[in-house]
């Protein structure tokens, strides 16, 4: 009888090791599949041109939300002679968890040499 119960609780002990290891392993595979924020960058930036034909020249912001990335990025929309009076973009593009583009829209057109007018408060 005994035997039977030693036998029984290495099975467990077994299984219960089997458990953790493939937890372990499950966590593994979830953190690399996720894209880190450099390659999340490099696929916005190259879905953009892909949907827009635009090259972006720089991401002003990027953030981590609950669906996935949000980033603005800045694309020449328009050149001119001078370099200062071509025209400028920003778009809000969203991307999901693993980096793939979900939506974009464009919020703000300017001149390249053009600062933002100043904003009350500071800002």
């Amino acid at each position: 009888m005994s035997n039977t119960k030693n036998t029984q609780d290495s099975q467990d002990s077994k299984e219960s090791r089997d458990s953790r290891s493939t937890s372990k392993s499950n966590d593994n595979q979830s953190a690399k599949s996720r894209p880190s924020p450099m390659e999340v960058l490099r696929q916005a930036r190259g879905q953009l041109a892909e949907l827009t034909g635009m090259e972006a020249e720089s991401v002003s912001s990027f953030e981590q939300t609950e669906e996935g990335w949000a980033l603005e990025v800045e694309v020449l929309e328009l050149e001119r002679v001078p370099d200062t009076m071509s025209l400028m973009a920003s778009y809000q593009v969203e991307l999901d968890a693993e980096g793939q583009l979900t939506g974009y829209r464009r919020v703000r057109r300017y001149e390249r040499g053009r600062s933002d007018a100043r904003r009350p408060g500071g800002r």
